[in-house]
């Protein structure tokens, strides 16, 4: 206890050692709080959904925070679900065998752009005759829209932009040839061009149900522009999955790799060291060799050619790593430590060969490999991404990488989308830059000769 006191004093004279800690620790609690919170089965099911499950979600949605810097305010997604309980029902008996089930949603349009979409989702119960859906759109100034009509399936969604005959009549209403349906149903005809009519708006639909047991429910989406912390992607996902769940994956990886490979090419160089002799002088050459291994093209062949699996990636990176040119470093040390008094003592008391190795030289090489160990872990958490970027990455997990994968395949930057590449490469900065200052002050801490420097 005493030891991680003085410890703990020692970084508090590092102002950046302790802002890495803080950045560490903010990782750490999101990799343990994300498996809580989205459990695995449920971050795959979500990251490989489609239209089933994000379908109330906007596609490319800028961050809501977005609207914090920008002069325009630009529109949230709203969503009326009937099932839930949302919007009016009023429901009028007809005749024998006809029912009419009215809703109406109201909602507020303060903002200064135009949605990029509208569809309506309906769900109806029926044996033979489809129920039949006929929709009124009013504008806060009074104007009255017949916006469409559609005879919904178990099933069914009907997408305002591509009823042609509500285009035409937009057409005429605003006066302008090809107007989009989302902004002829929004557009302020007291102005010049298309511009927005802030306002109360409400859309009202008619639904005849023609048999005594049918029933319907609807859900209207009004897309925004931005949604949620992190925006959305070509699929309407929700980017904040692969964020969070991106924060324990890339830990988990870079951790592992680190302590795998620093560990056994540690007590790899100590055996050399210990038993010399040929077995020294076969890590010698093997080290030699394997520095001219080129270590990415070898995991972009194995991606290609075998699997994409993350922790297979992970083995093959500890594999070609540990007889990296650190055993070099760590035999010039234990040729020092092996000439010690203490492991003559310990050679005369009948020690065993490996009780020498991992009790007396591995310990007194532990303090330096620390620093080492930290300083490592972005290296290959940058690797865990670099992977997915060229498209070899995991194919089920939602990772930083993955992210980056997919904006750059959809051109995001070139449609001005920056948040869908900003985001993951400033989590994976902001790790390395974490793990990086700590990792310098504890090599400082370590080793007196730099606390100088």
């Amino acid at each position: 206890m005493r030891a991680i006191t003085s410890f703990f004093k020692e970084i508090r004279r590092y102002p950046s050692a302790v802002v890495g800690l803080v950045i560490i620790s903010l990782l750490l609690i999101i990799s343990i709080a994300t498996p809580i919170l989205i459990p695995y089965s449920e971050a795959v099911r979500l990251w490989r959904g489609g239209e089933d499950i994000w379908a109330e979600y906007p596609r490319n949605a800028w961050p809501v925070w977005y609207n914090w810097f920008s002069s325009t305010d630009l529109p949230s997604t709203i969503v009326f679900n009937t099932s839930k309980g949302e919007g009016e029902r009023t429901v009028e008996k007809l005749s024998e065998g006809t029912t009419e089930v009215r809703f109406t949603f109201e909602f507020d349009f303060p903002y200064d752009a135009f949605p990029p979409e509208l569809i309506l989702f309906a769900r109806s119960q029926f044996e033979v005759k489809q129920p039949f859906l006929e929709m009124t759109w009013f504008t806060p100034d009074g104007r009255e829209i017949r916006a469409g009509e559609f005879s919904p399936g178990p099933s069914s969604s009907f997408r305002f932009s591509q009823d042609t005959r509500l285009q035409r009549r937009l057409e005429r209403e605003t006066g302008i040839p090809d107007v989009p349906v989302e902004q002829g149903l929004f557009d302020d005809p007291s102005q010049e061009g298309l511009q927005p009519l802030n306002g109360t708006y409400r859309l009202e639909i008619s639904a005849l149900l023609f048999e005594d047991d049918s029933d319907v429910d609807v859900t209207f989406v009004s897309y925004g522009l931005v949604h949620g912390l992190a925006g959305t992607d070509h699929r309407r996902r929700d980017l904040m999955v692969a964020l969070l769940w991106g924060t324990p994956i890339a830990m988990a990886f870079g951790l592992l790799a680190a302590l795998g490979t620093t560990i056994t090419t540690m007590s790899i160089a100590a055996i050399g060291v210990w038993f010399g002799g040929w077995l020294d002088a076969l890590i010698q050459r093997m080290t030699e060799v394997n520095a001219i291994i080129p270590l990415l093209p070898i995991l972009i062949m194995v991606g290609t050619f075998y699997s994409r699996s993350i922790w297979l990636m992970l083995g093959l990176v500890v594999l070609l790593s540990i007889f990296g040119l650190a055993i070099k470093n760590y035999r010039a040390i234990f040729l020092q430590v092996r000439e010690l008094p203490y492991i003559d003592a310990a050679r005369s008391y009948g020690a065993s060969n490996m009780r020498i190795i991992f009790r007396y030289m591995i310990p007194r090489l532990l303090p330096l490999i620390i620093p080492q160990i930290v300083t490592l872990v972005p290296t290959f958490v940058f690797i865990e991404a670099s992977l997915a970027v060229l498209g070899l990455g995991d194919p089920i997990l939602p990772t930083w990488g993955k992210i980056i994968q997919d904006a750059n395949s959809q051109g995001a930057l070139f449609n001005g989308f920056y948040y869908w590449i900003l985001e993951p490469a400033a989590l994976l900065m902001l790790a390395g830059l974490g793990f990086a200052m700590v990792g310098f002050a504890l090599d400082r801490i370590f080793n007196p000769r730099l606390r100088e420097l």
